[in-house]
């Protein structure tokens, strides 16, 4: 989940959902949502305590400022009914880093109790961990390295192996081998996603599975009824 109104206007794109489902993938995880909200607390509030209680791992970046449009920890704080407290070693930290404004940046250290703060040096406000929910700053300098700090306690399955070929052809001309392919490897999930330029019509078709064996397998089997179609 992505926090901020300048995403669901329009105003900004949310590269950050799409940029953590690759690594989550690798990581076993099949990313079932990505959610751009908007400034609301009860909205951010209402989708993670849904989410949280249904899948093993929700992530949210954005809204960790100290602008009046910040209000992503007041929001997870409200998602699992608890206060939010002052945690003496991150405002210590903060203090000491932007001395400039001391008041302005100690506001960050109000987490949700319970929360286990995550900062890096070169970041500003700091993310945090509660429950299965890990959030994370919106500026994607900051929330990558802090992803990266925490990808190895994230224990998801087998990692989901990916086999992708673009052809120069339409959809149509290839749907009865992509419907035949589904049902020949049900273990792997088939995408095809036509694109149109300058030299005509093209097919990207994307094979997943957390299965090496499968998409091997999968992988071969389309190849050469592909092959045979266009040969």
């Amino acid at each position: 989940m992505t926090i901020g109104n300048e995403l669901g206007s329009g105003d900004t794109v949310n590269t950050n959902g799409s940029w953590l489902a690759s690594p989550l993938e690798a990581l076993g995880f099949e990313v079932l949502l990505i959610a751009a909200l908007p400034d609301e607390e009860e909205r951010i509030a209402a989708l993670v305590r849904e989410q949280a209680a249904e899948v093993d791992v929700v992530l949210v970046t954005g809204g960790l400022g100290g602008t009046p449009d910040d209000i992503t920890r007041e929001a997870i704080a409200a998602a699992f009914g608890v206060p939010q407290e002052e945690q003496a070693d991150v405002a210590e930290g903060l203090r000491s880093r932007f001395s400039g404004d001391p008041d302005y940046v100690t506001r960050w250290a109000q987490l949700p109790a319970g929360a286990r703060p995550l900062e890096i040096p070169h970041g500003g406000a700091p993310g945090f961990v509660l429950g299965n929910v890990y959030v994370f700053p919106g500026l994607p300098g900051e929330m990558k390295p802090m992803f990266e700090t925490i990808a190895g306690e994230l224990e998801g399955g087998n990692p989901i192996g990916s086999w992708r070929r673009t052809y120069r052809t339409t959809e149509s001309r290839i749907v009865a081998v992509l419907e035949a392919a589904g049902h020949q490897h049900p273990g792997v999930r088939v995408g095809s996603y036509p694109s149109f330029g300058a030299e005509g019509s093209a097919v990207e078709i994307v094979l997943k599975s957390n299965d090496p064996e499968a998409l091997a397998a999968a992988q071969d089997w389309l190849e050469r009824e592909l092959d045979q179609l266009f040969g």
